[in-house]
């Protein structure tokens, strides 16, 4: 249990070595800054660093958008497991000699984009004249243009009805709207279950009163002003989508060959981020015409190296407090190579809060040994092993988030193959089924322990036991976290009274007759121990009545808060049998495990019997071991937050954020 204590840090160096020494920092990821409000009355104020910290944060969204641009024109074929690859590192004087042309990277950024846009432009130009094509199609067999309106004795309407019409029909029904008119013809150009397209002429003199006549009966212009032929417009029209492809095709062409920039890009995103959080941390500084201070939080174990490197390398006044009791330390928990894998359990939980420990240690200790038997599978766990092994020997430099997420799972695949040997369960029974079905043989692996299948009462106890261990080992940090703080009263109220309650009852039950029978145990504890186990539950339930009602005055107020907290040890029953889930994961494991490997072998052996088995044994394993993957993780977290949580752990911690390299694709290759 590791809670690194926090000191204080007050830095003050010449304006000049500034921005140097929060690089320095920077590398070193040791030091929270703080903000500091400057005195009302002194030669110190503020820094305002937005304008240039804007900045590099539109060169970051450049490049961001730059690299999306060559990853959809100019991709490059990843590995499915590339994001195991880490960053790449480089020194820092590699660094700054890469990136020191910065305006020719950003014009790179800007042409990458720039390119973008246009092809982007041109794809939706050809798009536009596509539709105008397409429009023009219905009149393809028109020899005059759209915009046609007549000659000087006579008046022209080109137009559609919506439907499908009939050439006869139309003329009726523009007879019967316009009986007056004394010359009126109409052709249909083209016809569909959509439109009817026409071409009508009049007397020029009865032009009003034909339109009049045609909008009555739902004519409208077609919306594709032209002064050309159909024909001629739309071989225009083909020409203009001919260039806009090319021109396109060309942007394109160029994006393909600007895809060998993508590192520059990288590096240029990776170094505008940096520079970003740099100001974002002057922002932060107190600053005179000479000198410049700044505060914060580090861990005091690297109090002697920070002070040594900056008071050696720019002369600063470095000083250390310890932090005033009621101040709000950032948090950082830090433990062994055994127990530091289930850290991001922790974090995605909370940091541990005022007062309380880092429980990462004794949480390991569960976690593994809850998580194999939740898959409790031999083969499942060496799959595992071998998967997270082979992972962390090949990718030496992953980040370290995904090298313990990896060593997670590493640990519970032992845990997961140990409970699997202990049940003699190797993919399910896969070596009886595969000895009877293709070798006439009765060879099976026998449980080193028991049968979960057979003896699925006796495993349910045995995880209650587990349960019960889990839960009071929870009350031991209660009380060891309560004893470090001083706070014995909450030693008796929180963890005393409880251990005797419930160990009490748990005693008295196993020396009942009755109970060891509803039970199916094969054991039954004497009636001395029953004896003592009933007085001490009696104690226990005295206790939580009187310390549930210490924080009243008033008698019955007193009492009846008591009484409440006693009929809250109710909560206990559904915490011990929250337990069961290690029984009925493991046996749905086991039992879907088994089914895969009867399907496999329904087509007996031969030939034909073995592909069917092999197919269905890896597609139906691969998906067993999915599933119960993520269950074994979801519910192990859940007995962790719940029942191990929930007896000392409340959390709330503010987590320690250093000043940092925060990069996404490059990284500075010096030791912290």
């Amino acid at each position: 249990m590791a809670r690194l204590q926090m000191q204080k840090i007050g830095i003050c160096a010449l304006k000049k070595d500034r921005q140097a020494l929060i690089e320095e920092l920077q590398r070193k990821g040791a030091v929270q800054l703080v903000d500091q409000e400057p005195p009302e009355e002194g030669a110190f104020g503020k820094t305002n660093t937005m304008e240039q910290r804007s900045g590099y944060e539109r060169t970051i969204q450049a490049c961001k958008q730059a690299l999306e641009v060559l990853d959809k024109y100019a991709p490059v074929k990843e590995s499915p497991l590339a994001a195991l690859e880490g960053r790449r590192m480089l020194s820092p004087e590699e660094w700054k000699k890469r990136t020191r042309e910065r305006e020719e990277l950003e014009g790179v950024a800007r042409q990458i984009n720039a390119l973008a846009k246009q092809a982007a432009e041109n794809h939706t130009q050809a798009g536009r004249l596509q539709a105008q094509v397409q429009g023009l199609e219905p009149w393809m067999g028109l020899d005059l243009p759209l915009d046609f309106k007549g000659t000087k004795k006579t008046a022209a309407f080109i137009g559609v009805f919506a439907g499908e019409r009939d050439e006869g029909a139309l003329k009726e029904a523009l007879a019967q709207s316009a009986p007056e008119l004394e010359a009126l013809d109409l052709w249909i150009i083209s016809r569909t279950k959509e439109q009817t397209c026409v071409f009508v002429l009049c007397l020029k003199k009865d032009a009003q009163k034909a339109e009049d006549a045609l909008r009555a009966n739902g004519f409208s212009l077609p919306g594709l002003p032209g002064d050309k032929v159909p024909a001629q417009e739309k071989e225009e029209l083909l020409e203009k989508i001919r260039q806009c492809q090319e021109k396109a095709g060309q942007n394109e062409e160029e994006l393909r060959q600007l895809g060998s920039r993508r590192e520059d890009l990288m590096l240029l995103m990776d170094d505008s981020a940096l520079r970003a959080e740099q100001q974002k941390a002057t922002d932060l500084t107190m600053a005179s015409r000479h000198v410049f201070w700044l505060s914060g939080y580090l861990p005091a174990k690297r109090a002697k190296e920070i002070q040594s490197l900056l008071e050696q390398k720019y002369g600063a006044v470095v000083q250390f407090e310890e932090p005033a009791p009621q101040e709000n330390v950032p948090v950082a928990v830090e433990n062994g190579p055994f127990a530091a894998p289930v850290e991001g359990v922790l974090n995605s939980f909370s940091l541990p809060g005022k007062g309380e420990i880092d429980p990462t240690f004794m949480m390991s200790l569960f976690y593994y040994f809850f998580f194999g038997m939740m898959l409790s599978d031999a083969g499942y766990g060496l799959v595992m092993v071998l998967a997270c092994g082979f992972c962390l020997v090949k990718y030496k430099n992953m980040e370290p988030s995904w090298k313990k997420t990896l060593k997670m799972f590493l640990y519970s695949g032992i845990s997961a193959a140990f409970w699997g040997a202990m049940y003699g369960s190797w993919f399910g029974d896969a070596p009886k089924v595969i000895a009877s079905t293709f070798f006439g043989s009765d060879f099976a692996i026998r449980p080193l322990w028991m049968d979960p299948l057979a003896e699925p009462m006796t495993l349910l106890m045995i995880c209650m036991l587990f349960g019960i261990i889990h839960l009071f080992a929870g009350l031991g940090c209660k009380v060891y976290q309560s004893l470090r703080q001083k706070d014995y009263l909450s030693v008796v109220s929180d963890a005393l009274v409880w251990y005797l309650l419930v160990g009490g009852l748990i005693l008295f039950g196993l020396s009942s007759q009755t109970f060891v029978d509803m039970l199916q145990l094969d054991f039954l504890l004497p009636a001395a121990v029953g004896a003592v186990g009933k007085w001490m539950a009696i104690l226990g339930a005295l206790g939580v009545v009187i310390c549930g009602g210490l924080g009243y005055k008033n008698p019955l107020l007193r009492l009846v808060n008591g009484l409440y907290a006693l009929y809250g040890s109710t909560s206990w029953l559904g915490d011990i049998l929250s337990y069961s889930r290690l029984l009925g994961l493991g046996l749905a494991t086991g039992v879907i495990a088994q089914v895969v490997n009867m399907m496999g072998s329904m087509m007996g052996g031969g030939v034909l019997g073995a592909i069917v088995f092999i197919l269905v044994f890896l597609l139906g394993h691969t998906m067993n071991i999915a599933i119960n993957l993520l269950g074994a993780y979801v519910h192990t977290n859940r007995l962790e937050y719940v029942e191990f949580f929930g007896k000392f752990f409340e959390g709330g911690g503010e987590p320690f954020v250093p000043l940092d390299v925060h990069t996404k694709y490059y990284k500075i290759s010096e030791v912290k």
